[in-house]
């Protein structure tokens, strides 16, 4: 961590003499300090609680470590986060915005088969049915593990009273032996150290059931400061009755589908997960980011002939935010406080990483169903904030004409630069069955990171405790582990 700049030396090997000496420019040597991470012992007090139940619940508010966020059940939405917040210094109360509402705006699953009785089958599982309303009780030590703690969802039905959803939530510490940071140095004559800091995570999970299909949805909390979201896909196909019970007898004939057994076609379709992202990244005015990497050609002083450089980009409207990731190119995707800065000077942010689950609609623009869901051409859309829109496919999903959609709002163009901003993400899916996925699906997953970019000054997992896990000895745990 300490360079010595401008120095090359060239050695014959064989003969084990200096060849060359250049001392081509002085450039000042980093300071030492901060650079040694086995000097960073974390504090034995502010340890990690491993697989205990080490969050803390008051009210809706949920506290772990260096993370607390508001916990709430929606009939539409099902599960919403918000107010997370984090610090750098394990239970500091002096915790970080970081987003102040997410949840799933809308579930659009369109099915491909343009028959009679099939075209009309494209469904907003969201604004029609409810992630909530069929959001059904979890089951202790198969949909969560053993210590999880359940909290109890209620909602208006129809009649005006109080409907109780039982275990609709489950939270939980999760280590399945991931590492979250590790370095083997070998770089000091005769010693080897090692360093390992093991992975202890908090999820929020829920499981809604919507007619055949069941969706798993975790929010997942890291002591890094990053938030992994993952939906997962299981349940039972839509099937289709067919004439055929071998796929020699389907030549010529677009069946929409895939024969699974005798009789049977597993009809292709789509799921298309779209989440409300209302980031407030060290606080309410934020900014989108798109850094992106460009070759450049080296200059003719170097052998070398090309190299990649980031070209940032702070984008100006709602029309020039919205992002198809494969054309974008090489990017990452910011949202940064303009107005916060870290030591050396960079804007805090968080980035989005998507994490599998990246395709886009491909039905034609013309098409009724793609133009109530217009806004699926595009994974990555930023609007500012606006109370009314909430649901991506419009409020009134069922009386929907494509007039009111996320598509629609960015039109009226406005800034997103320093001010309250939304960003607008979708998981999505083409699903092609096989007959793996025949008579129950095995789960599929897909989802996003929202990832700390120069929001700490340094590696805040240093200045954490080390994860007590399991049985395994480890020489900072304490017995009562």
């Amino acid at each position: 961590m300490r360079p010595i700049e401008g120095v090359t030396v060239v050695v014959d090997l064989d003969e084990m003499v200096i060849t060359g000496y250049r001392d081509r420019v002085v450039v000042p040597m980093p300071k030492a300090g901060g650079t040694d991470y086995r000097t960073m012992k974390p504090n034995t007090k502010e340890k990690l609680s491993g697989l205990r139940k080490g969050f803390i619940v008051e009210g809706h508010m949920i506290r772990w470590d260096n993370w607390a966020f508001h916990l709430a059940f929606d009939a539409r939405a099902g599960l919403v986060i918000s107010h997370a917040a984090v610090s750098e210094h394990g239970t500091s109360p002096h915790r970080r915005s970081v987003m102040y509402r997410g949840f799933i705006s809308e579930l659009f699953v369109p099915y491909m088969d343009t028959a009679e009785e099939w075209y009309y089958r494209t469904f907003f599982d969201e604004g029609e049915y409810g992630l909530g309303l069929f959001a059904f009780p979890l089951v202790p030590t198969k949909d969560c593990p053993a210590k999880a703690e359940f909290f109890d969802g209620y909602y208006a039905g129809q009649s005006g009273r109080p409907v109780k959803v039982e275990r609709v939530f489950c939270v939980f510490e999760r280590y399945a032996g991931d590492v979250s940071w590790r370095h083997t140095e070998t770089g000091i004559p005769n010693r080897v150290f090692t360093e390992v800091r093991p992975e202890v995570t908090l999820v929020v999970r829920m499981v809604s059931t919507l007619g055949n299909y069941d969706y798993i949805i975790d929010w997942e909390f890291m002591h890094s400061g990053s938030i992994k979201v993952k939906v997962g896909l299981t349940g039972i196909l839509e099937v289709k009755a067919t004439p055929y019970t071998h796929v020699d007898q389907t030549t010529g004939d677009d069946i929409h589908g895939t024969l699974l057994a005798e009789n049977t076609i597993g009809m292709y379709h789509d799921h298309f997960i779209t989440y409300h992202l209302d980031l407030d990244v060290d606080g309410p005015e934020n900014s989108f980011v798109v850094s992106k990497m460009e070759t450049v050609r080296a200059a003719r002083a170097s052998l070398r002939k090309s190299y990649w450089t980031v070209v940032r980009e702070t984008v100006k409207t709602e029309l020039d935010a919205r992002v198809l990731l494969g054309r974008a190119g090489p990017a990452d995707l910011v949202v940064v406080n303009p107005n916060k800065r870290t030591a050396v000077g960079n804007q805090v942010g968080y980035r989005l990483i998507p994490e599998g689950g990246t395709g886009t609609s491909l039905l034609s623009n013309d098409d009724y169903p793609q133009i109530r869901a217009a806004y699926l051409k595009n994974e990555v859309w930023v609007t500012t904030y606006n109370a009314s829109e909430k649901w991506v496919g419009g409020l009134y999903t069922y009386q929907s004409r494509g007039d009111d959609n996320l598509a629609v709002w960015s039109l009226r163009n406005k800034s997103i630069e320093n001010t309250d901003i939304v960003l607008w993400y979708t998981v999505g899916f083409h699903h092609i069955p096989y007959q793996e996925d025949f008579p129950v699906m095995p789960t599929l997953s897909g989802g996003f990171e929202l990832r700390p970019a120069n929001f700490f000054e340094s590696n805040p997992l240093l200045k954490m405790g080390l994860p007590c896990v399991g049985f395994v000895y480890l020489p900072n745990c304490t017995k009562e582990t």
